[in-house]
């Protein structure tokens, strides 16, 4: 009876898993001819929005889906995101849809734009697209310059027709990339449209007046039916468990503080001998910076390799090669590089100033975290494991003089060439046994094993320095 509990209990964790980490869920309205596909982009445009768009336009494409309608509302967010979800609205051989409910400000505007067809609810606005900064003040000219470019080829994408007029050729388009463009330029005035000093936003009625809105609706079920579809199927995509998690460890927040459990783990597993928890806190720390960043895309193999190796060109400057020199040094310029590049889109070589401001964020970040990494890991091994609460992982007995102890420096002549046996892992520094007696030690040159056969090389302030005596 209770083998059969236990395997009915690891059913139902094993579909509770599969249910929490599958990419997405589908959830379905009616069955029909048609499918309608349909998802929200009703946050901040950022890499985990671009994440869900990613997968549910390929879901869409994946099940034949004849039409894939947006329900947007946000106020906009990153650029580049907001770049990668319109180049794949645009490329979709799916006709694509946008349901404004309510905001599509900014990165909301560029995406909205990308789609064949724009439908806005009543009281709804679509514009204002201007690059601004986390403060809302606008970004210098080279950013807004792309964001107007891009923009504009967005709403040329959507199309134009020629007209002969007597011996001219008037070019039509379906979307006025000017219009476009004044949504993002304030100083660009466009000819009943818009006065110079402001940028564009559109109410629906304007939208529709400047062919920017097919026209207005008030849910999902509205713009399906003003599509011409009246037998349809509507599948809703509903990020997954996973989906939410990538995004919520992918925050910049987050990423600081995972290095800094790198760093930190790296600096308290260099205080104690022996492999344990502070090397444990180090890898998580590494997982869990590079997953998401890796299942987003950000992260190459190549990045990761770099931080790979510029850990064991430092593990071998301390462990194999006396001092600190080469190595170490170039050890920590490639985990700086690796943890810095994995940050970055390294694609999008073509923003001006783009990619290189991306790089510089990215490196105060790391360099930022890792120095406040080693000032906290330096207070905490001075202060915090001294405390009541952690003190049962350092030693706390004290020897003072007034008891009767007293320092005897043995004399250096003595020590030198004396040979003992390493009673923990010295990497480089640990414990040995000499004549019955047990010494700090530390290995001059490489890792020594436990129980490892070891001769002295000097005594120094208290501390044997030991090689393997074969």
């Amino acid at each position: 009876m209770k083998t059969k509990k236990n395997i009915l209990i690891s059913l139902l964790l094993v579909i509770v898993c599969h249910s929490a980490f599958s990419g997405g869920q589908d959830s379905t309205e009616t069955t029909s001819d048609n499918l309608v596909y349909t998802f929200d982009i009703t946050r901040k445009i950022d890499a985990t929005a671009w994440r869900y768009t990613q997968k549910a336009m390929d879901k869409a494409s994946s099940q034949d889906a004849d039409l894939v309608i947006i329900h947007m509302n946000t106020y906009g967010g990153q650029v580049l995101a907001a770049d990668s979800i319109r180049t794949k609205i645009l490329s979709s051989e799916i006709p694509v849809y946008v349901f404004i409910d309510n905001n599509a400000a900014s990165a909301g505007a560029l995406i909205s734009i990308a789609c064949d067809s724009i439908y806005m609810a009543s009281g709804a606005s679509m514009g204002a697209a201007t690059v601004v900064n986390r403060e809302g003040k606008p970004m210098p000219d080279k950013y807004q310059s792309y964001m107007r470019s891009t923009i504009r080829a967005t709403a040329e994408a959507q199309g134009k027709d020629t007209v002969i007029r007597g011996q001219d050729t008037v070019v039509k388009w379906r979307r006025d990339p000017k219009i476009a463009e004044a949504m993002v330029d304030p100083n660009l005035k466009v000819q009943g449209v818009s006065d110079s000093g402001k940028v564009v936003t559109f109410t629906p009625s304007e939208a529709i007046a400047n062919n920017y809105c097919e026209g207005t609706a008030k849910s999902i079920k509205e713009v399906i039916q003003k599509s011409g579809l009246t037998n349809y199927e509507k599948r809703e995509y509903t990020p997954s468990t996973m989906d939410t998690v990538m995004g919520f460890l992918s925050n910049p927040a987050f990423q600081s503080f995972f290095i800094m459990m790198i760093i930190g783990g790296i600096y308290f597993e260099l205080q104690s001998p022996g492999i344990g928890f502070a090397l444990g806190i180090a890898v998580l720390g590494a997982l869990l910076y590079f997953a998401p960043l890796y299942l987003e895309g950000l992260a190459e193999n190549w990045e990761i390799l770099l931080f790979v190796v510029g850990l064991v060109f430092v593990a071998a400057e301390i462990f194999a090669i006396p001092g600190f020199g080469v190595a170490g040094v170039t050890g920590i310029i490639l985990i700086i590089t690796g943890l810095t590049l994995s940050l970055v889109e390294s694609y999008k070589f073509t923003m001006p100033g783009g990619f290189a401001e991306q790089v510089l964020k990215s490196l105060f970040m790391v360099v930022f975290s890792m120095v406040v990494a080693l000032v906290l890991s330096i207070y905490l091994a001075n202060k915090l494991l001294t405390t009541k609460t952690l003190r049962f992982v350092t030693l706390q007995a004290t020897q003072q003089k007034d008891e009767g102890y007293v320092a005897v420096e043995k004399p250096k002549d003595e020590m030198k060439g004396k040979k003992g046996e390493a009673t923990t892992d010295l990497h480089p520094a640990g414990k040995v046994l000499i004549d019955d007696e047990e010494y700090d030690a530390q290995a001059i040159v490489g890792f020594i094993e436990n129980g490892t056969e070891v001769v002295v090389v000097k005594y120094e302030s208290g501390r044997v320095h030991v090689r393997p005596a074969k």
